[in-house]
């Protein structure tokens, strides 16, 4: 995935060689205007990476759509060069499209977030519509390089390009935001699968219980054939080393230890079947073979119940051991790979 306006830094940091000083000049006017963008753009993309979410970051997508406006608004005031208005309009209509989009696609993605955690299905939603609107905008870019190459070619200007380290921060970011995208799918898919497993356990839905375990364990296995596919970010292997963690805790968790979980609910169900048959009989009517059957699942029942905590304080500290260590791993790749700015 290309980063959001990642593409303004070429143009102004494009310089013209002397050959024509008019139409250098003029193309250098054009470029001036993207000094600001570039500035709130990396302000933006900062609060982006290192925020939980699109409503955080209102402020800084707002100060984007301002300075697109602005930036617009004096690049369809220059006068057309030579009568030829093509380069001028191109680019008016591309900073016109950034901030349609920035508003309007930006403003339906923040309702997504709203119900992203609720699914997986939601969440790759939510990625996707991120992923288009970029893309829309990549496309619309490469109209202004093309009319920009037309542009020094008619008037024969010789391009020179001069990437600074804004331009670079902001490529950069585009690509680790990709990349974070990529591995947080995966781990989000397992989690969820594990939020229903859970859901299953507190109402005592065996069958749920069941079907998600097994969902989960499919999850995860998948996912950790998914991560060596995705290999790690400039020999950077802590994001994907903290995903893989809590893939495996939680492959272990459906395969080794639910069973045992799910176990308990059985003997619990059986236990208060038995308890309930015995309960209705007169205790003039009880037998001796009725009496050994509820005590023998009676023993049964406390047994699991022992076993039951046993395992679910285990896991309890395993999966907060295995989430901390993955807020931490992504805070740390942020701040490594995406410097904080202004």
């Amino acid at each position: 995935m290309k980063y959001l306006l990642v593409a303004f830094l070429l143009l102004s940091q494009v310089l013209p060689a002397q050959t024509n000083s008019d139409a250098g000049e003029y193309l250098s006017r054009i470029g001036e205007q993207f000094g600001e963008i570039s500035k709130d753009l990396m302000s933006y993309s900062s609060a982006t990476a290192h925020s939980k979410g699109a409503r955080k970051v209102e402020k800084k997508r707002q100060e984007l759509i301002a300075t697109l406006k602005q930036a617009e608004f004096n690049v369809r005031k220059l006068r057309p060069f030579k009568e030829n208005s093509q380069l001028r309009d191109t680019v008016a209509s591309y900073l016109h499209l950034s901030r349609i989009v920035l508003t309007e696609d930006f403003g339906k993605i923040i309702n997504l977030e709203d119900v992203a955690e609720q699914s997986y299905d939601a969440m790759e939603a939510y990625l996707l519509a991120k992923e288009l609107a970029y893309d829309k905008l990549d496309q619309s870019f490469d109209r202004v390089k093309e009319q920009q190459t037309a542009f020094a070619q008619q008037y024969e200007i010789k391009l020179i390009e001069n990437e600074s380290e804004l331009s670079r921060k902001l490529e950069k970011a585009g690509k680790v935001n990709s990349y974070y995208n990529q591995v947080y799918l995966v781990f989000f898919k397992s989690t969820k699968d594990e939020a229903y497993l859970m859901e299953a356990l507190s109402k005592g839905d065996v069958n749920a219980m069941e079907q998600t375990k097994n969902a989960l364990a499919t999850s995860s296995a998948e996912g950790l054939k998914k991560l060596v596919q995705i290999g790690v970010y400039n020999y950077d292997a802590t994001l994907k080393i903290a995903c893989s963690q809590m893939l495996t805790f939680l492959q272990q968790e459906a395969n080794d230890k639910m069973p045992g979980q799910i176990d308990f609910y059985l003997k619990k169900e059986n236990f208060e079947k038995l308890k309930k048959a015995l309960d209705s009989k007169r205790q003039s009517d009880r037998t001796q073979a009725d009496i050994d059957q509820y005590n023998k699942s009676l023993k049964e029942y406390n047994d699991a119940v022992t076993r039951y905590n046993t395992v679910n304080n285990e896991l309890n500290k395993k999966r907060s051991a295995a989430i901390d260590q993955w807020n931490k791993a992504v805070d740390v790749f942020m701040a490594k790979h995406v410097p904080r700015y202004r």
